[in-house]
Order: structure tokens, then C-alpha cells, then sequence
């Protein structure tokens, strides 16, 4: 279904905690995608999902894993809206798993979780998108976060469209300048790039649009029960409402007969 590219250096390198791996100044700049799931009414859009998941098959998943995220989960409500054959099919065609009890690899099921793929020490990507902030307010409160997201997705797909094309050598080692990596400098070449991948539904192929699209499938990853949450907050505050309403209502009417009275 589809193909691994390899990569020449691990993304692991981009996404490890501020400090790592850079050199020199620079300011951190963080774009702010609009994402489709953003907001309190916010929905995850499944053909950018599985557009990104895409990406993240014939690119990321060369050196990163998703350990955390089984299989079946990519035919979930409210995900990528696929069947259970197109998980099946999937599952099988793509990855392959050490089974103990035949002490051989098979291909893979929709009970086995996707692969813990760790080349060149890259980290797993299951909570990336919950792990980075890209927004901060004042004093680190999160007050931007409220206008503009929480900031994981924004920030990996930064990154990933950050790239300046200036390269240095330090420490024997290359290192490509990004505007959106902490310090500015890291040793992980560009991993996307124009056209690198095919969708089938004809949509664009930019960087920036395959940045987005698989910033947005590593978010479903980290958080892919957000719909449910979301829907069951609104009941909660509808509910809330209603109750307080009606406290307010009562109250006024047990209270009624005794105000005004002189004691």
C-alpha cells in the first residue's frame, strides 16, 4: 500500500527538549496553523488525517514509531473514518511483528499496536503533539493558548516547514538552521520536501500542506479520543447550566414570601 522512504538523519533530533542539539542564537518562531480541531467545536477533518498518516507512512515511520497507538484505533468514530478491512489491509501490508510464539515476524494485525521503530535514537511520536507547547502567554500562564491552540501540532508542523537552507559544520557534524527549533540550529536535514508524496485525492503536496497534514494525524495520535471529550464537555456545561437556572429559579421562589419583611 505504501512505501518507506528512508531518511538520512532522525527527526528525533528536532523534536528532542529546548537545548538539545542547537547551537548558536536565533528566535523561536512558532506559525499558527489553523487546524480544524481547534476550538471548543473544533472536529478533526479524517481526509487530512489520512492524508497525514500517509506522510507519516512513506516518510517519519522509517525512523519513528507510534508505540503507543494500536492498530485498530485508525478505524475508531471520530478519527480516520476507516473501515475494518481498510485497517486490516493496512495493518498488514505495511508492518510486520515479532510474534514469540512462532519466534518469527507476521504481518501485522489490528490488535498489534504500530511498530516502536527507533533508528538513530529518534523518539516515539505517540505524544509528541502533546508534549511540545508552541504557544505561551505572559509568564508562561497559556494565555495564548486560548486564541490559538495549544500549540503541539503548530509547533511540529513549524518545525518541519522551518528550514532556512543555511547549513554549518561544528563539531564534525552539519547542522541546518530552522527558525522554529530552540536555538536555531539542529542536525536533522529537511525530511519533506515539495511533491514527496502522492495523495490520492489530488490535494496538494506542498510542504507546508504535507507539514499540516501530519502535524494533524500526530495530534490525533496523541489525543484521539478529543472529539468525545469535547462533546461531553458541552453536555456537561449545558447540563450545568440548566441546573444552576433552576437553583437560581428556586431559590427565588422559597425566598419570595420572606423578603421585604421587617424582623
Amino acid at each position: 500500500m505504501f512505501k518507506k522512504l528512508a531518511i538520512g538523519a532522525a527527526f528525533a533530533l528536532a523534536l528532542a527538549p529546548v537545548g538539545s542539539h542547537a547551537a548558536g542564537g536565533g528566535e523561536q518562531h512558532i506559525e499558527d496553523f489553523q487546524f480544524s480541531f481547534e476550538g471548543p467545536f473544533g472536529t478533526y477533518d479524517q481526509n487530512q488525517l489520512q492524508r497525514g498518516l500517509q506522510v507519516y507512512t512513506e516518510v517519519c515511520a522509517a525512523c519513528h514509531g507510534l508505540k503507543y497507538v494500536p492498530l485498530r484505533t485508525l478505524g475508531d468514530e471520530g478519527g480516520i473514518g476507516w473501515t475494518g478491512d481498510q485497517v486490516r489491509a493496512y495493518a498488514s501490508e505495511t508492518f510486520t511483528v515479532y510474534d514469540p510464539e512462532l519466534e518469527d515476524d507476521r504481518p501485522a494485525i489490528p490488535t498489534d499496536h504500530f511498530p516502536a521503530n527507533t533508528a538513530a535514537g529518534a523518539p516515539d511520536l505517540s505524544m509528541m503533539a502533546k508534549a511540545r507547547a508552541g504557544f505561551h502567554g505572559p509568564y508562561g500562564l497559556g494565555i495564548n493558548q486560548l486564541f490559538k491552540g495549544i500549540g503541539g501540532a503548530e509547533y511540529i508542523a513549524s518545525l518541519l516547514t522551518g528550514y532556512t537552507g543555511h547549513e554549518k559544520e561544528e563539531a564534525g557534524s552539519i547542522l541546518y538552521e530552522n527558525t522554529a527549533f530552540p536555538g536555531g540550529w539542529i542536525s536533522m536535514a529537511p525530511p519533506l520536501s515539495d511533491e514527496q508524496v502522492e495523495f490520492a485525492d489530488g490535494h496538494a503536496n506542498d510542504l507546508h500542506h504535507m507539514a499540516a497534514d501530519v502535524s494533524a494525524f500526530l495530534m490525533w495520535a496523541a489525543e484521539p479520543k478529543m472529539m468525545a471529550r469535547k462533546q461531553a464537555g458541552l453536555v456537561g456545561v449545558i447540563f450545568l447550566t440548566i441546573l444552576a437556572s433552576m437553583l437560581y429559579l428556586t431559590n427565588k421562589r422559597l425566598w419570595a414570601p420572606h423578603k421585604g419583611k421587617k424582623h
